[in-house]
């Protein structure tokens, strides 16, 4: 829903909840999620529109609130076991400076006010620990910064000020974030910065309400916090569609040439568009995938990235559409030929009709509003789209990887036999049960594949490692290497033994890799590891969703037989035969 995209509008959101809430409960294909809000202030109006937020983003939550200001409480003892017979799958705690402790004061020593901060950081550690025991991501604000400061700008350097220990415990806080899996930062002191502390910590909002921010401000929270949920559960954007001409650089290549479009450091203009480059750049590094989709002839466009003070070369693009056929066609064709749907791509245009044609086109992509070049970088910062709570070495090889498999397509446009083609790849696939330095990229995969999906089910870190020593679990992962290059861990899979039966709770493939016989080399491996177990019998269930279409007869395909089936989902059987001849043939296998 366009409101919900940056720049929205707060007071519309807040006026307009009840209303906003009807329209998106009726969206399709939500994802049931319980999210615990645990309070260190009123929360009230803050779980209202977290909502709004998580349901825009495709998260259907049913929320747990904690008492006020319970939180240390809840997460270290949860005396009467409420928040743990909830089984949250993600735990907000909505904290801030005003929960701090332990403070110091001007008749301090020096040495009582390093006391009082050691004391203070093992208060919230303590907390933090016994919180890992619910098994689920936990996500807490760090600390804004004082409204007050007693000594000026001393504040931040002596050991009695109060600024100085707010920045030590985002520190702490920080270190302990990077450190810990499942632990996720807000951060709130950047955020009520983004704002002006003075306006974001309202006086009057806390002694008649005890909202530890002025209300205006809650949507702008909401939308922060709900950007890192959907990205611990997979809802982020993949990819970036940018139109060229006063969108990358200032003016009509065309007919100015590439000498004539604003672009450098020499002009006011052409620094706001080196600078969004620089931004797009970065971006790049961590994964999202730059296309380019221009109304203009190829070659003319190409040339504006020639020029030696343009960040952006044309090989930092994986797809070039420079012609002059609808954008909205142009972007259908991006999205299928690196293979992933129009909803994990975002356009960015200058040009108010083609937004909108390409709005009215493919509603599922994302658009949002462009004003001035110099605020093109914020809004595609403040969007959230790709809000990051892990990048692994795969993610910022992302872009390689599908650079790769185009050359693959490409490739197999010479083979008449596709058997031939898979053969001429040469393929290697490393196969091994999940452990710990893969940990991390496997949860990644796990929580946002949605094509060749099976199940649909996700799993915290928690629970990933939780797998790895539990001895009735099966569990396989699997990364694929060719002549083009890594494609890195794009295959899971995780059984669960009853007996001689094993049930199939998930098998993902990300859908670069599938038909290239990676789902049969797996399965071959599975039914090994079967009959070495004792195991007799494969169970698989299929729940269907608008993405996974493409796998709905996959079980069938690969020897299982039809149980039953219906529109909520399919149940398929395998006997697990004394021998058998392998389902690949085409690549080599390594063992892990």
């Amino acid at each position: 829903m366009r409101c919900f995209d940056y720049p929205f509008d707060p007071a519309f959101i807040l006026q307009k909840k009840r209303a906003l809430r009807r329209e998106l409960l009726a969206s399709e294909g939500l994802v049931p999620k319980k999210v615990a809000i645990l309070s260190g202030s009123t929360v009230g109006e803050i779980k209202n529109i977290l909502e709004l937020f998580l349901l825009n983003a495709g998260i259907r939550p049913e929320f747990y609130v904690g008492g006020y200001a319970l939180f240390y409480e809840e997460l270290t003892f949860d005396a009467d076991g409420a928040l743990a017979a909830f089984a949250p799958d993600v735990i907000y705690v909505h904290t801030s400076a005003r929960n701090l402790g332990n403070l110091p004061l001007q008749t301090d020593t020096p040495e009582q006010a390093e006391e009082k901060f050691a004391a203070e950081c093992a208060r919230w550690q303590g907390m933090w620990k016994a919180a890992a025991r619910f098994g689920c991501p936990v996500v807490q604000n760090n600390f804004e910064l004082p409204g007050l400061r007693v000594m000026g700008s001393m504040d931040a350097v002596d050991p009695h000020g109060r600024v100085r220990f707010v920045n030590r415990m985002n520190a702490m806080l920080a270190d302990w974030a990077a450190a810990t899996p499942n632990f996720y930062l807000h951060d709130l002191c950047w955020l009520s910065a983004s704002v002006g502390v003075d306006s974001w910590c309202a006086p009057a909002a806390w002694y008649a309400y005890k909202y530890a921010l002025d209300m205006q401000y809650i949507p702008l929270l909401c939308h922060s916090v709900a950007n890192i949920i959907k990205s611990i559960f997979g809802k982020n954007k993949k990819g970036v569609v940018l139109d060229l001409d006063n969108t990358l650089w200032g003016g009509v290549i065309g007919d100015d040439g590439p000498e004539g479009v604003e672009l450098g450091n020499e002009t006011p203009t052409g620094m706001a568009y080196t600078a969004f480059q620089s931004y797009l750049k970065e971006l790049s590094g961590m994964g999202v995938l730059l296309n380019v989709c221009s109304k203009n002839e190829e070659a003319a466009a190409k040339a504006g990235f020639e020029r030696a003070d343009s960040v952006l070369k044309a090989d930092d693009f994986l797809c070039f559409k420079a012609n002059w056929e609808p954008k909205s066609r142009n972007i259908d064709a991006i999205a299928g030929e690196i293979n992933i749907l129009p909803d994990s791509l975002v356009f960015l245009d200058d040009n108010p009709a083609e937004r909108e044609i390409v709005r009215q086109e493919l509603p599922t992509v994302t658009v949002p509003e462009l004003a001035a070049p110099e605020e093109y970088a914020r809004v595609l910062d403040r969007g959230g789209w790709f809000e990051a709570t892990a990048v692994s070495a795969d993610d910022r090889r992302r872009g390689e990887m599908y650079r790769q498999n185009l050359q693959r397509a490409a490739a197999r446009q010479s083979f008449g036999n596709y058997e031939d083609y898979l053969r001429s790849l040469e393929m290697r696939c490393e196969l091994g049960p999940f452990d710990t330095p893969h940990a991390e990229r496997i949860t990644q995969l796990i929580n946002k594949t949605n094509q060749f999906n099976l199940t649909t089910r996700r799993y915290t870190a928690a629970e990933v490692e939780a797998l790895m020593n539990d001895p009735a679990c099966v569990t396989l992962y699997g990364r694929l290497l060719d002549k083009f290059g890594d494609n890195g861990i794009v295959t899971a899979l995780i059984g669960r033994q009853t007996g001689d039966a094993l049930d199939i709770e998930l098998w993902i493939m990300s859908c670069r890799t599938f038909k290239r016989n990676l789902e049969y080399a797996l399965f071959d491996r599975l039914v090994d590891v079967c009959r070495e177990r004792g195991i007799k019998t494969i169970n698989g269930i299929y729940l269907p969703t608008a993405k996974n279409l493409l796998v709905a007869d996959f079980y069938a395909t690969i020897g299982f037989e039809k149980i039953s089936g219906g529109e909520t989902g399919s149940v398929f059987r395998y006997t697990v035969p004394a021998e058998r001849t392998p389902l690949n043939t085409v690549m080599e296998t390594v063992l892990l």
